[in-house]
């Protein structure tokens, strides 16, 4: 079976997706500056979509657009495309989660690493003229126990390459099972909840995963534990981390995601929040870039091409599922 498809690029990507669509033959056009609210219009003269997170594309949005057959997530999540109504009007829907997965677990891998040894505390005194070596005696995550929560592509890759610290690493995907190896143990998640000292998240965001770190499911933990999000930011309620984090339940936090991304547009709380984050020693925020190297770039361009070329052939590809049926790994 052939699938003709004529697609309408809305984010940017990198030239190696626009190179793989010229040599299938497939009708694209290009358009990464076209303003969002132009794009229903636009989209109509079009029967496929590839984004980024311009454009959130809700069951609102695809029963506008009766003549959708093909979506192309140019990253990892997907929770900016309401799969539910998507699988109900048989619009297939492909992501390229495992182009970004090193990217992601190398910065998780960074955000450890500077966490456990003071690296951005004691830079930042350095610039004010203070040499504290006591101060920013670290701590070796050789010695430590690190729980990955969702086994998918980033969760997996972390693990991976956590192998030449001599750490314990544990992991808990609640649809993934079977894939305990010399390097992980597959447990459940109360037993990683009581045994981790540094929890790792690698979930997408679902309703189901919505809220996750929340006050009720810290109190769960071990104290004194470090706790990093490399997911979503609306799989935690920041005030709850928050306030754990000023009762000592955590010492270290990292986050690479926020519930609201755009500063400009916080509340007084948002910014009250964010602003007690970054005057903390023991945090580190980065502005969701975890996945977002110069190889993944390239890379994820390359997958949603491979993809796209087995769905126009015919063939068998990897999709995302709806809600009910979507596994949840990162």
């Amino acid at each position: 079976m052939n699938h003709k498809l004529h697609i309408l690029i809305v984010d940017e990507v990198h030239e190696e997706l626009m190179i793989c669509l010229k040599e299938l033959g497939i009708d694209y056009t290009y358009s990464p500056e076209i303003a969002v609210d132009a794009i229903p219009g636009e989209l109509l003269s079009y029967n496929g979509i590839i984004v980024r997170s311009k454009l959130h594309l809700t069951s609102e949005f695809l029963q506008m657009q009766p003549q959708l057959k093909f979506i192309a997530r140019a990253g990892s999540g997907m929770d900016n495309i309401d799969l539910d109504e998507a699988e109900r009007r048989n619009i297939m829907c492909v992501n390229a989660g495992e182009a970004n997965a090193d990217a992601v677990a190398e910065h998780a891998l960074g955000l450890l690493l500077s966490l456990q040894h003071k690296i951005v505390k004691s830079n930042r005194e350095l610039v004010q003229n203070k040499w504290d070596r006591e101060g920013n005696r670290g701590q070796e995550i050789g010695t430590k126990t690190i729980g990955i929560i969702g086994f998918g592509n980033t969760g997996s890759a972390l693990a991976r390459k956590l192998q030449g610290f001599g750490c314990r690493v544990i992991a808990y995907d609640k649809y993934k099972k079977g894939f305990a190896s010399h390097y992980v143990e597959e447990v459940s998640l109360e037993y990683l909840e009581s045994k981790s000292d540094i929890i790792s998240f690698h979930i997408p965001l679902t309703s189901e995963t919505t809220d996750w770190i929340r006050s009720e499911w810290l109190f769960s933990l071990k104290n004194n534990v470090t706790l990093m999000n490399l997911s979503r930011g609306g799989i935690m309620k920041i005030q709850d981390v928050i306030e754990e984090i000023k009762s000592g339940k955590i010492t270290r936090f990292a986050t690479d995601v926020l519930e609201n991304e755009r500063l400009k547009s916080f509340n007084d709380q948002e910014r009250q929040d964010f602003e007690w984050l970054n005057d903390q020693e023991n945090v580190i925020l980065t502005p969701h870039v975890a996945g977002w190297s110069q190889e993944s770039y390239v890379k994820i361009s390359k997958v949603l091409g491979d993809k796209i070329a087995s769905y126009v052939r015919g063939g068998i590809i990897m999709t995302e599922t709806s809600e009910k049926n979507r596994q949840i790994v990162g």
